[in-house]
């Protein structure tokens, strides 16, 4: 059977899986594109030909259909194993129950679990209020489908529709970071539904193994540097000198145990360029061209090391002033790194299509520990940067001023780490 047409996004994301998800439970072929890059690929104008919007991920149909959000594309993939589908409704009003549950997944139950997850994932601010509103009508929500499952195997009849298929990829995260084995006494009926879908072997061949949450995540806590460094500099209590005799084995000494450096690019050596001076140089001048011909003249090829930053789920990515509270999410975790990094990331394009780009420079020829260490680190990809490269050179010059012909995309606002 010839492919039923070409699904275009990042693979790792649960809109994604839908459509997947029905293809394998029909044997149907689905084109799907597995260097899909978010931010470059959906910006062409062959793409933005096909798909205005720019939304990932899209569907192109064998059949001349394109197509623009995952359920509408999950739905449409069920359609074409013919009219007897077993992912379809059998009658008219399963067929308005299917839909009930999608529209029910989409416009009640994601905006409740995003606004109870993402602010904590540093997505969206974490505004205690707005937190708490959120995470109310997500329980709640929760609660009714678990009623809804007292004596229900699928949501829809007797057998798997792709209603269950949608509902349960929205579940993930909430299964994977958020509902903890307590919690999940409170939805025995859900709990043992969700479980049921994910381990249909159809799901997990496109998914895998759905891990259940251990732990809830929480808000990362302000690391305290003063606090730490303090505990590093407290000496060794030195034991006093005994008044009286004792046994001649309880008078030795232990040695005083030798301080170790802080960080392993303590011991690399001493660079030709200091951080701090291009630190200082950056904050108290123009960027272009006064400090950047500064960084320039001085910068040690042998002692840094230039690194293109990208996040990797600008499909998810809202409003821009969200957007801009995760880069600084991620700056606060960075902390220990302050004195062996430098970049700035920019928040580029408009509300529900924007990206998160820069550069970073770096102590060493590879991104050290105190930055991979972050929480957030593994949302980002980190590529070296030639910075001899006429291209790259224009890129982060643009980047560390702000503005530039050479951004992917239109500048609203940015941060800068150093």
């Amino acid at each position: 059977m010839a492919p039923i047409g070409t699904l275009y996004g990042p693979m790792p994301n649960f809109r994604n899986y839908k459509p997947r998800v029905v293809a394998q439970f029909l044997g149907l072929e689905l084109n799907t594109t597995p260097n899909f890059s978010f931010g470059v690929d959906n910006k062409t104008p062959e793409y933005l030909a096909k798909f205005p919007s720019g939304k990932v991920p899209t569907f192109e149909g064998a059949k001349g259909i394109n197509l623009s959000d995952s359920s509408a594309i999950a739905y449409y993939v069920a359609s074409q194993a013919g009219s007897d589908s077993p992912l379809l409704g059998r009658t008219a009003e399963e067929t308005a129950e299917i839909l009930q549950f999608i529209l029910f997944a989409e416009a009640d139950l994601m905006p409740a679990v995003a606004g109870a997850i993402y602010p904590i994932l540093g997505f969206m601010p974490f505004v205690k209020p707005a937190h708490q509103h959120s995470e109310e009508q997500c329980f709640r929500f929760l609660g009714v489908l678990n009623s809804l499952l007292v004596d229900k195997t699928f949501l829809v009849g007797e057998r798997i529709t792709v209603a269950d298929v949608i509902v349960a990829c929205d579940l993930i995260t909430v299964y994977q970071l958020y509902l903890t084995s307590e919690d999940r006494k409170k939805y025995r009926n859900l709990t043992r539904y969700f479980k049921t879908i994910v381990n249909q072997p159809a799901f997990k061949a496109v998914v895998g193994e759905v891990v259940l949450c251990t732990e809830r995540i929480k808000p990362a806590a302000p690391v305290n540097k003063k606090a730490e460094k303090k505990a590093e500099k407290k000496p060794v209590e030195q034991p006093k000198k005994a008044e009286k005799k004792v046994e001649k084995e309880v008078e030795e000494e232990e040695e005083e145990p030798k301080p170790k450096p802080k960080s392993k690019l303590d011991l690399l050596p001493p660079p030709k360029m200091i951080f701090d001076d291009w630190k200082r140089f950056y904050s108290n001048n123009n960027t272009k061209p006064d400090a950047m011909n500064w960084l320039w003249e001085n910068y040690d090829d042998e002692g840094y090391s230039f690194w293109k930053v990208e996040y990797k789920y600008n499909n998810e990515l809202t409003k821009l002033f969200m957007t801009n509270n995760l880069i600084g999410g991620f700056f606060s975790r960075l902390e220990r790194a302050r004195k062996y990094a430098f970049g700035s990331l920019l928040t580029l394009g408009k509300d529900d299509d924007n990206m998160i780009w820069g550069y970073f420079i770096v102590r060493g020829k590879e991104v050290p520990e105190e930055v991979t260490d972050a929480a957030d680190y593994e949302s980002f990809n980190w590529s070296p940067a030639d910075h001899k490269d006429p291209k790259t050179r224009a890129e982060i010059e643009d980047c560390f001023a702000w503005e530039g012909p050479n951004l992917p995309r239109e500048c609203y606002d940015g941060k800068t780490f150093k």
